[in-house]
């Protein structure tokens, strides 16, 4: 299948998604609420953090709002595009329901990982790019084209980077009965991209920046729009991407072979 094939799958399942949607609107406008609740709670808590101080681990106020909102655009997306069909392949896997994506033409990973999409997250990801202009705005910023095109780059590096942590996650399902608690552990993990990096020391920095990339993926591109291009954080970003995604699809396709349909 050529990517043009791929493309009009997605479309497919994001018309059934908006159709649902427009089905069970009381649910979308309470989940929109929530979710824009919650970001609200983060901004608010930036501002009563620097009600206190000027700086912290560098970063002035309308910086660290930055980073958040690059933060949440992320998570955003992840939850917008990924969240509900990564989460739902994991039950699948454990009732044997994923038959439905193994009897299917094309790649599996991509079918049972992209299957649902949520608009409620994807209407609050509008939220989070206001609160980054915002911020620059407030901040006299006036990044150039190849500044905005490089942090939209990064900014999808970080969420192949969270797609496929979550994926490797949830394909633990393939081995082990059981992979509650695993939602809850990627949120208490996300809070860390909220932070500046250089916040973290020692063993800290080793494993939030460097083996668990969760810091990069957001401070990375906020440093594109507060100081301008790094050829080699955008370097390392990409060799990373790349290599949690390589490690995802092998994992994936490893739990594929131990995978025991409903019929067996």
């Amino acid at each position: 299948m050529n990517l043009a094939h791929y493309a009009r799958i997605w479309l497919s399942s994001a018309r059934y998604s908006l159709v649902r949607m427009m089905m069970f609107r009381g649910d979308f406008l309470v989940w929109t609420l929530v979710e824009l609740f919650w970001m609200c709670v983060n901004l608010l808590m930036v501002s009563v953090i620097y009600a206190h101080t000027d700086t912290v681990a560098g970063w002035s106020k309308y910086e660290m709002l930055l980073l958040v909102g690059t933060s949440m655009l992320i998570q955003r997306f992840l939850m917008g595009f990924f969240w509900s069909s990564i989460f739902e392949m994991g039950r699948n896997i454990r009732s044997g329901n994923f038959d439905f994506f193994m009897a299917q033409p094309g790649n599996i990973m991509f079918m049972a990982t992209t299957r649902k999409i949520d608009p409620d997250s994807l209407l609050n990801s509008v939220v989070a790019m206001a609160v980054v202009a915002y911020s620059a705005h407030r901040l006299g910023l006036h990044p150039g084209a190849a500044d905005i095109a490089l942090y939209a780059v990064m900014i999808f590096c970080g969420l192949v980077i969270h797609y496929s942590m979550l994926v490797l996650s949830i394909s633990l399902a393939f081995w082990i009965t059981s992979a509650q608690g695993i939602e809850g552990s990627y949120f208490t993990l996300s809070e860390f991209s909220r932070l500046p990096r250089e916040a973290f020391h020692g063993i800290a920095s080793v494993v939030f920046v460097w083996l668990l990339p969760v810091v990069v993926v957001s401070n990375a591109p906020a440093n594109t729009i507060l100081h301008g291009i790094d050829g080699r954080m955008f370097f390392w970003l990409v060799v990373i991407t790349a290599a949690w995604f390589a490690v995802t699809v092998f994992v994936f396709n490893r739990g594929l072979r131990r995978y025991s349909s409903a019929s067996s």
